[in-house]
Formats: C-alpha cells, structure tokens, sequence
C-alpha cells in the first residue's frame, strides 16, 4: 500500500509542474502592412515598402514568444492594409473563425497594416462568434528600421492572446504596450509609435508580458453581437460610401455615390455632424429614393447627437453617435445585411456604440 501511495505521490509531482506551466497554444495570422514591411536602408522609417516580410521571419525575429505560448504562423495575405477589399476583410474573417472553433487553439493574433487596422479589429468584433481573444497587432516602423516597434508588439500581442485574463473581452487592438477596445480604437498619429487612442481610454496595458486592466467593453461585441460571419454569404457587403464635410461644398459626390449604387452614405459633417443648408435637399432626395443617410462627425472626438443639429427625426436620418466615419460605414453594412429600415438601423447603432 505505501509502495502504491508513494509511486502516485510521484507521478503528480512529475505531472503537476506540467499542468501548472502548460502554455496556450496562439495562432499569428500574417496579412501584411508595415510590420511585414522593408526599407532600402535602416535609417528609412517613413519610407519603405510595405508587405514584404513573411510570417515565418516575422515569428522568428522574435523567439522568444515561444516562451509564452505554442505559436504557429499562418500567411493569410501580403498586403499594405489601405488596399483590403471587403473580399479580403470577409476572407479573413471566416479564417479567424475557423481557426478560434478549434478546441486547440487559445487565441489568435492578426499582423496588419496600421491604416485599416481600427476597421479590420471592428469588423472581427462584430462578427466573430467566439470569446477566445481576437489581437489585431502592426507597427508604425517596418522591421528593416532602427527601433524597430514590430517586434515588441508582436511579442506583446502574443502574450494578450495567451492570457487567460483576456477572455471573453472582445477583440483588441494591441500597440505600443497599451490594450485598447476595438470599437472606440482609432489612428491619430501617422508618424510616431503612439499613433492609437480612444477617446474613452484604453482598456488596460502591458507590461513584460503581463495585462493590466482598467475597464471593459460594455457594448455588444463578438458573441452577444446579432451579426456572425457564418451568416453572411459572398464576397462583398452592401454598398456604403463617406462623404467628407467641409465649406462650400457640391452635392455631387451624394449623388454619383447613389448612381454607383451606395445603399448608404455616411456623411462625415463638421462639428456634430452638421449639414450645409444647401446640401439637404439633396440628402432629403437621397433618403426618399431609399439611401439611408447616417450622419457621423469628422471630428475624431465627442460624438453625435441625435436630433441635434439636424431634425433626423423628421428626414428619416441616421446617427452613428461615436462612431467615426469609417466604423459606422462597417456597422452600416452589416446592417443593411438584416433591414433597410432607417429606425432598425438607428436601432443598431444604439446598440453598438456609446449612449
């Protein structure tokens, strides 16, 4: 009897360091972008060509994520990510998909162009039925550049992928050390390494390998969201297009956007969505013809309000609220997947966004 006990006392103690140190196993999905990217010389940080690395050598440009997680690479596209059609933002998201329905896989992290970068998180966001974490990483230096920011990045949106404390948070965007949500995340900055912010803070930080977390998402994102990948067939969504807002405009970009067959226009308005008074008729026209008009703000801070500047009420309008443009047209699409009912839609973008 004690011959048995002891002989199981053994094996626990040889399996238990096993269990305790067992590491999460994180796919990196390769697409392209400045973090993929190589230029002529080390001093170039602005001027390079974009796409160029493979996953492969991004992976192994940084070994020592391999002490964090089991990390595979796949290379879902080479691609600068201001060239990302719906094809491939669609592609990319059944990808994510089938990759995070695998029982052994703990989260996935997609390298990618910094342009898009916010558009591509929320779309995942939106659409992606999974609680494993979702970490969008780039960089604002390609990985041939002195001070190089890739490889931290990618190190760190690693260990956000393979923490266990990052579960069920949404879909991140992860630079620069800081977690930040992926509907509120925007580009501000186009030269420096701090170029993301959210006007509502991020969600928290990292610090060797390690997440710190200050806030979470309270809207409906990822499985609570009524929108899933599964259900969206082809390779192309609805139609939207953005206006930008400024003085002494044409009505003329309204128009040839809804001969072009925009089933939508976000109309990107000064200040709190506002629109010139010589510009209604023509949005009011629009409406009435079954483009849905959804007014958004080119201000990258604050948020629209309803019935405000403009009585939407009354013209049958959208507002995106805090969404910026590029985001609303993503949720406007997705919308116009299930209604083209211009209350449903408000309705959406209630539930998507702050109130």
């Amino acid at each position: 009897m004690k011959k048995t006990i002891s002989a199981l006392t053994l094996s626990l103690s040889l399996l238990l360091p096993c269990v305790a140190f067992a590491k999460n196993n994180v796919v990196v999905v390769a697409t392209g972008g400045t973090i993929a990217g190589a230029g002529a010389s080390s001093t170039n940080s602005a001027t390079y060509t974009a796409a160029k690395v493979p996953v492969d050598a991004l992976l192994n440009a940084v070994p020592q994520i391999q002490n964090i997680a089991n990390v595979t690479g796949v290379q879902a596209m080479q691609v600068a990510s201001e060239s990302i059609t719906d094809k491939e933002l669609l592609s990319l998201a059944r990808q994510v998909n089938d990759l995070l329905k695998k029982p052994d896989v703990n989260g996935v992290v997609i390298t990618h162009g910094t342009d898009t970068l916010e558009e591509t998180a929320f779309f995942l966001n939106l659409v992606i039925h999974s609680d494993k974490p979702i970490v969008l990483v780039g960089s604002m230096r390609p990985s041939t550049a002195l001070s190089a920011d890739g490889p931290l990045n990618l190190y760190s949106a690693v260990a956000l992928a393979a923490d266990d404390s990052a579960k069920g948070k949404g879909t991140f965007v992860l630079m620069n050390d800081d977690i930040f949500a992926a509907r509120d995340v925007s580009k501000t900055i186009n030269i420096h390494t701090n170029a993301f912010m959210s006007q509502w803070g991020a969600l928290g930080t990292l610090v060797e390998g390690k997440p710190y977390w200050f806030r979470n998402t309270a809207k409906r994102h990822n499985k609570s969201s009524e929108f899933n990948i599964e259900n969206i067939k082809g390779d192309s969504l609805p139609l939207v297009q953005i206006v930008y807002g400024s003085g002494n405009m044409l009505p003329d970009a309204y128009t040839a956007y809804a001969k072009a067959g925009a089933k939508a226009i976000i109309h990107a308005g000064t200040g709190n969505g506002s629109v010139a008074n010589y510009i209604v008729p023509t949005l009011t026209d629009l409406q009435k013809q079954g483009v849905q008009i959804i007014r958004s703000s080119r201000v990258p801070q604050g948020f629209v309000l309803r019935n405000a500047e403009q009585p939407d009420d009354k013209y049958g309008w959208v507002v995106a609220h805090d969404l910026n443009p590029q985001k609303a047209k993503l949720l406007a699409a997705l919308a116009l997947t299930k209604t083209k009912d211009a209350k449903e839609i408000q309705r959406i973008f209630w539930d998507y966004q702050t109130q």
